[in-house]
């Protein structure tokens, strides 16, 4: 996560540290990244103390992106013009007539306006590009490949160019790289890209246009033909270290082993007498060839295979090129149509290097952003305005070093940026390219030209060095000795802000710009809708741009799966916008309670209850299945914000507020694990007033609640049996045997280090050597205890030995479960549907581990997904030895007890596990485990522990407390 707080309670000052506010987490966890600018605020009834600024550009009114203020060159002011084929109206610019003009001609309109066409718009039939704005779903055509030799302008529109096949070629279909021809791009759902990196989806469908060329079936190969691919060395990090000189011949090596990508191809050096690694292919280039070389047996001219330039940094790309050679002799046994499907491949690798898909890093960023904006839209459109569309759209027409100059600016803190300080080494012209953000509406400037507000001068003048800062102190305040002699940075800051608000110096903002120079920052509009964009492709605000990044350094590794999408997650524009809305008062409460602003945290309580009630939702049954679409509800969020001003009204002692928000939040939301807490914390605070009956009448109503469960269940038979006593109730309730049960206890003596009250106890080891006190509990089973070995983990390795042995579960093919290729677990793995869905195939994988198969099952996931992230799974803190004995020990029947668990309630049950798992073996192949809750002398089991020793002890394992007591 972005943020860590030193105190979680919101509280400040020195003493005794605030305790943490229940909640706080979650709802961290929720907003994830702060904004900076809040659309809604004003509108919420919350006072404006965000930075405002840009003439309003960008304000939302009744949920609309208002784009009015931009500049004139802004989305604000594009015209529309009447489509002369069809008559429908269209966006003004030429690049979006000539794409809309294309799609009516190709699909045989009125041919007699087909001149017209060409006058008036100056349309070039040459320039041809995947069309965006179709109104009419019958005029999707196909993508295709083209390159108009000379024309410039063709490839600044983004038509895709390849190398390849023509119909002039040889009878034996050689693919000769000289050949510029326009060509078809395969129909099917593979993506490629075009000269500038953008992704093109294939969109299935037969070619409409006339002319298009294709390889003939009966074609055959020449053993003479060859193919020169230029490309880059990947991967240098993880390579030998070989010093790489220009002209070293080198050759490549199918790696199937390898861990991180099944399809690797490593580079070898071949002038040296042991082959060096010198790195990789290209991960999408290797996806393609790999399949080649293993099928057609392909090979390589090592004597042709060459390194072009070497960089100066060996982790940096290093360009090179190869020559396919003929293939072997054992391909011309296979039939014709077999034969051309290599060709196919082989042209599909082609256009790979052609295309550049694979750009140096300098410029990956730019096509991981584009995928995340054109996923978005493909699979959101239907929440975004036209304007915001448009708006979105008019990235694609940035020139490449504006795109990137974007997307650098955006990835940064800022909010301002010097212009003049603003470089980067992909970037030739980066005056041109702020220019034309501007002109676009992207960014925002501002200069002395402007008289910009309090908020944004204070942003600007933390821009200034402290030098800077003094040197305007001493030039106009000289008189004023206030701040002079100061060498912090916020001193003189909140000096030069105090004297201009006073009207001291009122040619400041002159001061300080002829300094700064001309100030840029993201404009509002590209701030919100961007926001947006990757809150909807992550469905999160922890996932950023940088989640691409480590893919592409290969630091993470998504798991595999179908994204199957029949429903979507917002179903209207509206529950979007609520929910955007509620996130920005969980994050106001987030900055209130850092602030340690009461008003303003009451201010968001009351809000987020108001809403709640007013935006009760019908789905919240009490029979309902909980579904994961709650959790992008609006009464989602208030609920946890309602939930964490609950905790902070307890802190404060305000038991009667807390108590009516816990009644309307068990009143309104009838189906959530939270109710649990929910009633057993209304049952505490009543017993706090004085209210035993009813705090009694509370807990016992609870228990006869479904989703109540865990240890808020067993926390409210406890308090059942503690307060209901004659003459409040009469009958002993029927739970009370199993509350009482005892568990057993192991004690043994310590010689603590330290005893200070609130500190973390440490002891003297067996060893004479500091340790934890789980760590001498070890010891001890280790040694005089029984011979046991184990490992301190919690809920750890329950985790990850469930996420490999129901690996597969997790991730099959369930529709509307997978959003986006960067998930790490279902939608609805914390929900009762997530067993709901998948029983039949839960059920017969438990029969399989019951039988004795979850060693093999767990040896299959760990050996194919190891370093592949998943939920719960810990790939770096447990070995696969230790693995394989915890499961052979437990067994298959405590095994299949505990995953189902797990898969009916992963959310309520995920935590809260003994400290300790202990095993032994009998022999090579049984063995036994034995959990064990560890308790220092001034510790007690929690309701959520006793709850899980309890359940335990029921599916059969061994469980036990043992207590560490100090020297007497």
């Amino acid at each position: 996560m972005r943020r860590r707080r030193e105190s979680r309670g919101g509280g400040g000052g020195g003493g005794a540290p605030t305790p943490a506010l229940t909640g706080r987490e979650s709802l961290i966890r929720l907003i994830g990244k702060r904004r900076r600018i809040l659309p809604s605020h004003q509108s919420l009834g919350f006072a404006n103390r965000a930075a405002e600024g840009e003439g309003g550009a960008g304000s939302r009114v009744n949920g609309v992106v208002d784009c009015s203020g931009e500049d004139e060159a802004g989305v604000g002011n594009l015209d529309m013009v009447d489509c002369p084929v069809c008559g429908k109206k269209i966006d003004g610019r030429d690049d979006k007539v000539n794409s809309h003009l294309d799609a009516c001609l190709a699909k045989g309109s009125n041919r007699k306006f087909m001149q017209s066409t060409l006058l008036q718009f100056r349309f070039d039939p040459t320039r041809k590009e995947k069309d965006k704005y179709l109104e009419d779903s019958s005029c999707v055509g196909v993508d295709f490949i083209q390159k108009c030799a000379g024309d410039s302008d063709t490839q600044s529109h983004g038509c895709v160019v390849a190398k390849g096949v023509s119909a002039e070629d040889d009878a034996d279909c050689t693919m000769d790289l000289n050949s510029e021809t326009c060509v078809p791009l395969f129909t099917g759902n593979a993506d490629v890209a075009d000269v500038n990196g953008n992704i093109c989806k294939s969109m299935g469908t037969p070619s409409v246009l006339p002319n298009i060329t294709t390889l003939d079936k009966d074609c055959s190969m020449d053993e003479k033909s060859m193919s020169t691919i230029s490309t880059f060395i990947v991967g240098r990090r993880f390579a030998d270290q070989v010093e790489l000189k220009q002209g070293d011949s080198i050759f490549l090596l199918r790696d199937p082993g390898n861990v991180k990508d099944s399809n690797a191809i490593k580079v070898l050096s071949a002038d040296s007498e042991c082959a060096k690694v010198l790195g990789f292919l290209p991960r999408e280039l290797s996806k393609h060839l790999s399949p080649l070389i293993e099928k057609y047996d392909l090979t390589f001219e090592s004597s042709r295979s060459v390194i072009l330039s070497v960089t100066n940094l060996n982790v940096r790309n290093v360009p090179y090129e190869w020559v396919r050679r003929k293939l072997s002799h054992r391909v011309f046994s296979i039939k014709h149509h077999s034969l051309c499907n290599c060709k196919f491949a082989m042209q599909s690798v082609l256009e790979v290097e052609d295309m550049q898909t694979y750009p140096p890093n300098s410029t990956k960023y730019q096509l991981n952003f584009q995928i995340l904006v054109k996923e978005v839209l493909k699979n959101h459109c239907h929440v975004f305005t036209d304007e915001e569309t448009l708006f979105i759209d008019c990235f694609g027409s940035l020139s490449d070093e504006g795109q990137r100059l974007f997307i650098r600016l955006y990835t940064r803190k800022g909010p301002w940026f010097r212009m003049s300080e603003v470089s980067y080494p992909e970037i030739v012209d980066c005056q041109q390219a702020i220019e034309a953000l501007v002109a676009k509406g992207f960014l925002y400037s501002l200069d002395y030209k402007k008289d910009p507000c309090n908020a944004d001068l204070k942003e600007v003048l933390d821009l200034l060095t402290v030098s800077e800062l003094r040197e305007i102190m001493k030039l106009k305040f000289s008189k004023l000795h206030k701040g002079i002699s100061s060498k912090r940075r916020n001193e003189l800051i909140t000096s030069l802000l105090s004297s201009y608000t006073d009207g001291v110096c009122p040619t400041l903002p002159s001061l300080v710009f002829s300094r700064t120079g001309t100030c840029v920052r993201i404009s509002q509009t590209a701030d919100f809708l961007l926001w947006r964009v990757q809150r909807l492709f992550f469905l999160n605000g922890e996932q950023d741009l940088s989640a691409f990044l480590m893919v592409d350094l290969g630091r993470v590794k998504y798991p595999t799966y179908n994204c199957t999408i029949l429903n979507h997650l917002f179903s209207s524009r509206g529950e979007l916008l609520a929910y955007e809305e509620a996130i920005e008062v969980a994050q106001l409460m987030d900055q209130s309670l850092d602030a340690n602003d009461t008003e303003m945290v009451m201010r968001c309580i009351g809000t987020s209850d108001g809403r709640l009630t007013c935006e009760r939702p019908q789905s919240y049954h009490p029979n309902t299945i909980r579904t994961y679409r709650s959790f992008f509800s609006a009464p989602w969020v208030y609920s946890k914000v309602v939930t964490l001003g609950v905790s902070f009204l307890e802190r404060e002692r305000r038991y009667d507020d807390a108590i009516k928000l816990l009644k309307r939040l068990l009143g309104d939301i009838s189906s959530d694990g939270r109710r649990g807490y929910w009633t057993l914390r209304l049952s505490i605070d009543l017993e706090h007033m004085g209210h035993l009956n009813e705090s009694l009448s509370v807990a016992e109503e609870g228990l006869l609640d479904s989703w109540v469960r865990a240890g808020s269940r067993m926390a409210l038979q406890r308090r059942v049996l503690r307060l209901a006593k004659p003459p409040r109730r009469w009958k002993i309730p029927s739970f009370s045997q199993s509350i009482k049960r005892k568990i057993k206890e192991v004690h043994i003596i310590g010689r603590p280090l330290n005893c200070d009250l609130g500190m973390r106890n440490r002891y003297y080891g067996e060893d004479g050597e500091q340790c934890s006190v789980e760590e001498l509990v070890l010891q001890y089973y280790a040694g005089e205890g029984g011979g046991w070995h184990g490992v301190h983990t919690e809920s750890g390795i329950w985790m990850t030995i469930f996420g490999l042995l129901m690996w597969e579960i997790m991730f099959a093919d369930i529709p509307d479960v997978f959003h986006t290729k960067f998930q790490i677990a279902p939608l609805d793995l914390e929900t009762d549907y997530f067993y709901i869905a998948r029983k039949s195939l839960i059920e017969s994988h438990l029969e399989r581990i019951k039988g004795g198969m979850a060693e093999e099952i767990l040896i299959t996931s760990w050996e194919s997904h190891f370093g592949t992230s998943c939920r719960g799974v810990n790939w770096d803190q447990f070995s696969l030895p230790d693995l394989r004995a915890a499961v052979t020990c437990v067994g298959g029947s405590c095994l299949a007890s505990l995953c189902r668990l797990l898969a009916q309630d992963y959310r309520s049950w995920s935590s809260g596990m003994p400290d300790l798992l202990l095993w032994r073996f009998f022999g090579e192949y049984s063995g036994e485990a034995k959990l064990v809750e560890v308790k220092g002398p001034r510790d007690r089991l929690s309701e959520q522990q006793r709850a899980w020793l309890v359940l335990l002890e029921d599916c059969g394992f061994t469980t036990e407390v043992c207590k560490v007591s100090p020297e007497p």
